[in-house]
């Protein structure tokens, strides 16, 4: 058990002393604990802060990423001053200035095979505040390998899911989705979209859970899929039961060792197919420019565009493809790359040999020409 409360100690967190189920001696557990949050952004953001207030002893935070104008509708850890400073760096002042008494440990680094579980194995619990499918895989096999909780929550556009994984007796979260899905049958990470107020009600279901889990009182979300729409403000819980076959948990595991799971966020197209962003300005400004499709939605192409770019979202390209040349060079572009390599596919496998991806999307384009386009 950790030291003793101060007075200051007392006095902040005195209703949660007050509250039978929680008392002195649970603030102190709370006090001793070691809490991972993987991500400092959507989820990572009102979890941190909440367990921050709570007086969680240790937060770890896991990030490598800096403030983007586009991550201020969500990301509630950082503010417009931020803009170009790692998340760590905001996160740790925001944070400390919510609860100075909190003991903060920077992880500037991606969550990655070599380092995940000596990480996880370092805390109490671990929260996932991850935004894609391989680190979620990981997150998941490294937390019942190293044998913590992994207090899990996701978000897309309108709806969110959270529950609690590889706790003791309990399902990960292998049995529910055993691998992850084929490349290119969901949208990019980046690309999806999220309900500002979204992450901030999953997150703090997520803070929930690890409080709860600390300090082993109530009903933890063990073996229940909690799933929230917004558009129609409500929740449902499906029963998730551990399977006995899962390839990580189960009782004959062939999942033994850690591994990443690459390009599950998006199609990877062959290089061939492919022109970066600085080649497609270099043909533009020598007059050589190809014909440059962009796929994305209307509402898009309103915010930023690139020059001479004509607009067929991805949708509607099946139907206007036989208005393309087939001779022509084509160069297809979303905001990040990956509806237009999924535009690229297709157009190839309609005879439009010279179609090609630009890597990196309109985004890729304005880090790399044109900073004065706003993102999104």
């Amino acid at each position: 058990m950790a030291d003793t409360l101060t007075r200051e100690e007392v006095l902040r967190y005195s209703r949660h002393i007050t509250l039978p189920e929680i008392g002195a001696e649970g603030q102190q557990r709370l006090k001793a604990a070691r809490v991972l949050c993987i991500g400092a952004g959507g989820l990572g953001s009102p979890a941190s802060l909440y367990l921050a207030a709570a007086g969680v002893g240790t937060i770890g935070l896991v990030d490598f990423d800096a403030v983007d104008a586009s991550n201020l509708h969500r990301q509630i850890l950082h503010g417009t001053k931020d803009i170009g400073r790692p998340k760590l760096a905001s996160a740790r002042d925001r944070l400390h200035d919510i609860n100075p008494n909190v003991h903060l440990e920077a992880h500037e680094t991606s969550f990655a095979e070599g380092n995940a579980l000596d990480l996880v194995k370092a805390y109490d619990v671990v929260l996932d505040g991850t935004d894609n499918f391989p680190t979620r895989y990981l997150v998941n096999d490294a937390c019942v390998m190293a044998g913590r909780p992994n207090a899990y929550g996701s978000i897309f556009r309108f709806e969110g899911q959270a529950s609690v994984f590889a706790a003791k007796d309990g399902p990960c979260y292998r049995c529910l989705h055993p691998e992850p899905p084929p490349p290119g049958l969901i949208p990019s990470c980046a690309e999806g979209g999220v309900l500002g107020v979204l992450p901030g009600i999953i997150g703090t279901i997520q803070a929930t859970e690890t409080i709860k889990l600390l300090l082993g009182i109530g009903e933890p979300l063990i073996g229940r899929f909690l799933i929230y729409d917004a558009l129609r403000m409500k929740f449902r819980e499906v029963r998730l039961p551990k399977d006995p076959d899962c390839p990580v948990c189960g009782k004959n595991p062939t999942i033994r060792t850690l591994r990443t799971y690459d390009g599950f966020c998006a199609p990877a197209p062959a290089a061939s197919d492919e022109m970066t962003v600085t080649e497609l300005k270099e043909r533009i400004d020598s007059g050589r420019a190809p014909t440059v499709i962009d796929v994305r939605e209307p509402f898009e192409n309103q915010i930023c565009r690139i020059p001479g770019a004509i607009l067929i979202p991805l949708g509607d390209l099946p139907g206007q493809a036989p208005e393309l040349d087939l001779n022509t060079e084509i160069v297809l572009h979303c905001k990040s790359g990956a509806r237009s390599a999924k535009a690229t596919k297709l157009l190839r496998e309609r005879g439009f040999a010279n179609a090609r991806n630009l890597k990196g999307g309109i985004l890729a384009w304005i880090d790399q020409v044109d900073p004065s386009l706003p993102k999104y």
